[in-house]
């Protein structure tokens, strides 16, 4: 499943770990509170890609702390929950690693950053290596185990497809696994906790990191975006999943947006997708599988209902509708009621994905808004059919571009449906960006292996240079395509720079430019010559001539491009080029593309101060920033909480000056009025 953002404030405990953001040198800092703070225990200190320590101590010592001016910052409130129904690793891992390669991942360091690894199971024992726990701040990083909390199991089916060497064999069966654990129970953690864990890993020396964790900012320059680069330039390979909630354009989220990264989406391996049919309306019903129910094996037609009292001592499908009620709760209720099977019906157009995380003996699905209404208006049979797909990309797959430097994302695609791997006690089919991630990450491995003096950005280039489009689909659907294994480990040509943005264009006509990189890694002299796509009207091509290099030559070259827009454009322009036969995706915006202008709010308390702060992401500087409570029930006004005027572009932040206004949940709706006079609103949940 997905890593998803989620709203909570931090409270503190009687006895409280903190990290700790500071201004200056955390080295003089720790001498400063061993000298005067004897009583607070240094845990831990951040001076790589984070400037900041690690302290535990109690209320009364915090007191003492609260007025010190090395402080920066304490634990924001924003946190990140693991991004995540049967099939198999061995079913597909031999899908994109279809020949025996002679690489294992052998010696190379691979971070897992997510809800910690159960390294006493029997498939993951021989890979782990170590790690660091960032949530209790040990060194023991357990998955949540029940009495610690909601447990969990993310990060153990992460590193399963990374490196199980047992029963299931991973992509990278002999590199060598750490875990971090960022995230605790329910799979919950902040981003101070999620960027420690990068700062361990790159203190650890870790070759890749693998991250199947984020948020829904849309935005380059997120904390966490910047972090993951800080990491990159300190040669670590950051794979990072590109999130869960697609098909949407502009979904993906930090630290996906991240431009040293590589942002993986989900694709189809070999499955049998299950649909259900009205043979009497002729009428197909697509089903999104939950993920931890069980599978859906009918071997007649089944009646559905949205009527409880008809379900009693009747195989019936219940159909309900998505609410705030979880929906394991709808599961149980739905089973004890004696529903043969359970649909969740969409409250918007489109279909979702969900997981029952219970012990629940019936099927549940969940079902768009539309074919919920078609249900409830034709309550007849359904029998269960199954379709083989493959090589499709996921409705869940988030999509790009990026806002404010118009990056394409993904970058490259890896099977993410439906992917059994270690969990603890055993095995587990979970789908969503997440699985597809580490897919990659151990691809990263093998090439490591086979090229250890290469960097990441030679890493990240034979990735896309040698990935392959999947037919029917756009580059910010799938970047350069799914990616090939063993074309990445032989291959004789790196491309830097191939996705190629020409960014924002909102002039009538002009010329555009874009540079990439071509490196003749072989030991024989290459010939390339660009392949021209088809002619369009609104996009002229001037591209380099054929050219060739010498064994080990590198050559910068700049392709070029007239763009004429006007009032019929599309709001985004891209497609292919051709390098030889290697991939090239560009993409352009238009004015007339639906930009978001503000996402992602957050609320965070301060345990130093007990001051409550509200913190966002604008796309575009902003002529008046608002933000109105609003009652869920009612919809009746209830307070405005802020108000701003000038307000720049990127992550913005305010105090909150009414406590009670966190006290129970509100709509939170935000109005952006731009400097070009036109208005932008954005309703999320608030408080509670």
């Amino acid at each position: 499943m997905s890593i998803l953002f989620s709203l909570m404030l931090f409270l503190s405990p009687p006895d409280l770990s903190l990290i700790i953001e500071v201004e200056d040198d955390p080295q003089e800092t720790v001498e400063m509170l061993e000298t005067y703070y004897p009583q607070i225990d240094i845990l831990e200190v951040y001076d790589t890609i984070f400037n900041g320590i690690a302290i535990q101590t109690d209320q009364r010592n915090l007191q003492k702390l609260r007025k010190q001016p090395f402080i920066k910052k304490t634990y924001p409130a924003q946190t990140y929950q693991a991004l995540r129904d049967t099939g198999n690793i061995n079913q597909s891992i031999p899908f994109i690693l279809q020949e025996q390669l002679p690489y294992t991942g052998k010696g190379v360091k691979v971070g897992v950053i997510d809800t910690g690894i159960d390294y006493t199971h029997p498939d993951l024992q021989a890979s782990y290596q170590g790690g660091y726990d960032l949530v209790d701040l040990d060194d023991d990083p357990m998955e949540t185990k029940v009495e610690q909390g909601i447990p969990t199991t993310h990060g153990t089916h992460v590193a399963g497809i990374i490196a199980a060497n047992g029963k299931m064999t991973g992509i990278a069966p002999e590199a060598e696994l750490y875990a971090y654990r960022a995230l605790g129970p329910g799979g919950a953690g902040n981003s101070i906790q999620v960027m420690a864990a990068i700062e361990r890993a790159v203190k650890d020396g870790m070759d890749i990191i693998n991250l199947s964790l984020g948020n829904s900012i849309n935005g380059p320059d997120w904390p966490t975006s910047v972090a993951v680069n800080r990491a990159a330039e300190f040669g670590v390979t950051v794979v990072i999943a590109n999130g869960n909630t697609g098909p949407d354009l502009w979904t993906v989220g930090s630290p996906a947006t991240a431009s040293q990264v590589v942002s993986v989406g989900a694709s189809t391996p070999e499955l049998q997708q299950p649909y259900l049919y009205d043979r009497f309306q002729q009428k197909r019903i697509e089903i999104v599988p939950m993920e931890g129910s069980v599978p859906w094996d009918f071997t007649k037609d089944v009646k559905v209902t949205t009527d409880l009292q008809q379900l009693q001592g009747h195989d019936k499908i219940l159909i309900t509708e998505r609410s705030d009620i979880p929906f394991a709760q709808l599961a149980i209720e739905a089973e004890q009621q004696g529903a043969a099977a359970l649909l969740i019906a969409n409250k918007e157009p489109g279909l979702f994905q969900g997981a029952v995380e219970a012990d629940v003996s019936i099927p549940v699905a969940a079902i768009s808004k539309e074919d919920g209404d078609w249900l409830t208006d034709h309550p007849g049979y359904l029998l269960l059919e199954h379709e083989p797909v493959s090589d499709t990309i996921t409705d869940f797959s988030s999509r790009g571009p990026v806002t404010v430097n118009w990056a394409i994302k993904p970058e490259i695609v890896a099977p993410g449906a439906e992917i059994v791997s270690t969990v603890p006690e055993g095995y587990q089919a979970l789908s969503g960006t997440s699985m597809a991630a580490p897919h990659v990450a151990g691809i990263l491995a093998l090439i490591k292996e086979a090229h250890p003096d290469w960097t990441p950005a030679q890493l990240k280039a034979a990735l896309l240079t040698t990935a392959h489009p999947l037919d029917g689909y756009q580059p910010v659907e799938q970047g350069a395509g799914k990616v090939d294994p063993q074309a990445a480990i032989e291959t004789d040509t790196l491309i830097y720079q191939s996705l190629l943005s020409f960014g924002q264009r909102t002039d009538l006509s002009e010329q555009v430019s874009a540079k990439l990189v071509v490196e003749n890694v072989s030991q024989q002299t290459q010939q390339y010559k660009f392949s021209l796509p088809p002619q369009e009207q609104e996009i002229r091509f001037q591209l380099p001539p054929s050219f060739q290099l010498e064994p080990n030559e590198k050559r910068e070259l700049t392709i070029q491009a007239t763009i004429r827009t006007n009032s019929q454009s599309e709001g985004i322009n891209q497609g292919y080029l051709y390098l030889n036969d290697r991939p090239l995706p560009y993409m352009y915006v238009t004015d007339q593309a639906e930009v978001p202008q503000v996402m992602g709010l957050e609320l965070s308390v301060t345990p130093l101060d007990d001051h409550y702060y509200y913190k966002l992401y604008l796309v575009e500087e902003a002529k008046r920033l608002t933000i109105d409570l609003y009652d869920p029930q009612t919809f009746a006004f209830v307070a405005t909480v802020d108000e701003a005027e000038d307000v720049p572009q990127g992550v913005w932040e305010g105090e909150i000056q009414e406590e009670e206004l966190l006290e129970r949940p509100y709509i939170a709706n935000i109005t952006i009025e731009t400097k070009a006079g036109e208005v932008y609103q954005y309703q999320t949940g608030w408080g509670g």
